[in-house]
C-alpha cells in the first residue's frame, strides 16, 4: 500500500483575491454549505515569497526533513552555517509554520522537525 505524501501548499495571491476566497467561503458558510479548510501561507507578491523562502532556508527545510537533526547545533554543523543565523532563520519558519520544534526532554535541547513531504507552489494569474 502506497503511502500518502503530505503536502503544503505555498501561493501567491493578491490581498484583494486573498479578501475575495475569505468572502467567498464566508457567503458558503451563510447559505449552509460545508466549507473545508485550506492549509497553506500566500505571499502577495513574487518578491515577497523570496524573500521568505531563500535558498539557504530551503536547504534548511530539505535537511531538517531528510537528516532530523536532534540539535540546532547539529543543524548548524550539517549546514555550515552560523548556529546564530540557523536559529533565526528556524524561529521564522517556525512562526509561518513549515517548521515544528520540538523540546526534547533533556534540558533545553530543541529539535527541529518538517511534517510535511513537497511544497506545492500556487500562483493567482
Amino acid at each position: 500500500m502506497a503511502t500518502r505524501s503530505k503536502n503544503i501548499t505555498i501561493g501567491i495571491k493578491s490581498l484583494d483575491e486573498g479578501l475575495a476566497d475569505i468572502s467567498e467561503a464566508l457567503k458558503a458558510r451563510e447559505r449552509g454549505e460545508k466549507v473545508s479548510p485550506r492549509r497553506g501561507i500566500y505571499f502577495e507578491n513574487l518578491d515577497a515569497f523570496r524573500k521568505i523562502l531563500t535558498e539557504k532556508r530551503l536547504e534548511l527545510l530539505h535537511v531538517v526533513k531528510h537528516d532530523k537533526p536532534d540539535t540546532i547545533h547539529e543543524l548548524s554543523r550539517l549546514l555550515g552555517r552560523d548556529i546564530k543565523n540557523v536559529s533565526d532563520d528556524l524561529k521564522y519558519l517556525s512562526d509561518l509554520g513549515l517548521v515544528s520544534l520540538e523540546n526534547a526532554s533533556e534540558g533545553k535541547r530543541v529539535s527541529p522537525r518538517v511534517q510535511f513531504d513537497k511544497i506545492r507552489l500556487e500562483i493567482s494569474i
